[in-house]
């Protein structure tokens, strides 16, 4: 895709599908909730559906916590899990109606999902979430996302709405994602450190170079940064789903990203990588725990396409049962990938280092030669652009 105003106006208005992310930095402020803006941005996305009656939207949506600090009246942001809770319980309501009122004057009906990487984790419950947002775009109502924070833990969270944004997009096939944010986009060094930083328009590949562009410092009220976002628009990119970061103060941001202005940062994905249970498993936010593999074995699922034998295993991290998600990390702890085990973690433990002949005559019986399966398995990293799409159709 070329920079000139028609192609960029032409792919905008070629997405039919959307999931618009908003920060906590775009909605809130020192008086809490930006009430302005949440009018500003359901005018647009109002405007947007009118232009094109197929076009579906879905708002994930940041602020409870922000929100919350407001009403109750607190001098910061709680620091412990009890208190931001407590805090996102009161400002959940406050979010919700406020963004209940500004599309009640276009007669749109919303639904609020409160979500945590648990219930996305677990296949039959991302199935019933993906029915559950099917349906309700099929009926004309708008999906209103967020983090459950009000019972979610450090272990069942997602980190940010960046990486939630994502999932969903995932999850229901989306054309675009648009994360708003308080930036111009990515630059190519953080512009709150360097005057001389240089916005970058176009990305197609997160890569090691651009990984370095970005900050995991977030905002005084966010919980996450750049880095968040560019780890986001590597999912969706594995997804074959583009997305923009804009920023979402700017007036009229939404349509003029429509109107083919060169806003923000555009990630292209050049294909589909996965689909169907692999899209799943690459973009699952919280595995059940770690494998560590010796040198070979990286190798036999990088270069080769093989499965996981329990030779190539030489660690064993977390607790977890047959079936779970587990990342596979070489000796250095980079991330080769993810996929789905064979066995439970004790079981691993016994077998890890041994010949596949020799699992039964450890741990009494043998239902798999493999630990993990490479049709249930994806690889992450370098190799990642070049992992062809594998596996069934049932996303």
């Amino acid at each position: 895709m070329t920079s000139d105003l028609t192609d960029r106006k032409a792919f905008f208005g070629s997405c039919r599908r959307l999931v618009i992310k908003v920060g906590s930095a775009v909605l809130t402020g020192p008086q809490g909730l930006n009430r302005v803006m949440v009018h500003r941005l359901s005018d647009q996305v109002a405007e947007l559906r009118e232009r094109n009656k197929d076009r579906e939207i879905v708002v994930v949506t940041s602020g409870a916590v922000a929100s919350g600090v407001r009403k109750i009246g607190l001098t910061e942001r709680p620091r412990t899990i009890p208190h931001k809770q407590a805090t996102a319980a009161v400002g959940q309501g406050v979010l919700m109606e406020a963004w209940e009122a500004a599309f009640d004057k276009y007669e749109l009906l919303v639904a609020q999902l409160l979500l945590t990487s648990e219930d996305l984790a677990h296949r039959h419950r991302y199935l019933n979430a993906r029915n559950t947002l099917e349906t309700l775009l099929d009926w004309g109502i708008l999906p209103i996302i967020n983090e459950n924070d009000t019972v979610v833990v450090e272990e069942i969270k997602f980190g940010d709405n960046d990486q939630l944004s994502a999932m969903i997009a995932g999850l229901i096939g989306a054309d675009l994602v648009i994360n708003l944010t308080d930036t111009q986009g990515l630059y190519d060094c953080d512009p709150r450190l360097n005057a001389s930083a240089s916005l970058i328009p176009v990305v197609y590949r997160v890569d090691a170079k651009v990984l370095a562009c970005a900050t995991p410092q977030p905002g005084a009220v966010g919980t996450g940064g750049m880095l968040s976002k560019i780890n986001a628009a590597r999912k969706c990119l594995a997804s074959g789903i583009p997305m923009v970061i804009a920023p979402g103060k700017e007036r009229d941001i939404l349509l003029r990203l429509f109107e083919g202005e060169e806003l923000g940062t555009l990630f292209l994905p050049r294909k589909r990588l996965y689909q169907g249970k692999k899209l799943w498993l690459a973009n699952l936010p919280k595995p059940a725990g770690d494998l560590i593999l010796d040198d070979g074995a990286v190798l036999a699922l990088q270069k080769r396409g093989k499965s996981l034998l329990p030779i190539g295993v030489r660690e064993v991290r977390g607790t977890f049962g047959v079936g779970a998600p587990v990342r596979c990390l070489d000796t250095a702890g980079t991330v080769v990938g993810i996929g789905l085990s064979n066995y439970k973690s004790g079981e691993i433990q016994q077998i890890k280092g041994h010949h596949t002949e020799e699992i039964e005559a450890i741990i009494g019986y043998r239902h798999s030669d493999e630990v993990i399966h490479r049709n249930n398995f994806v690889l992450f990293g370098e190799g990642m652009e070049e992992e062809p799409i594998e596996g069934g159709t049932d996303a």
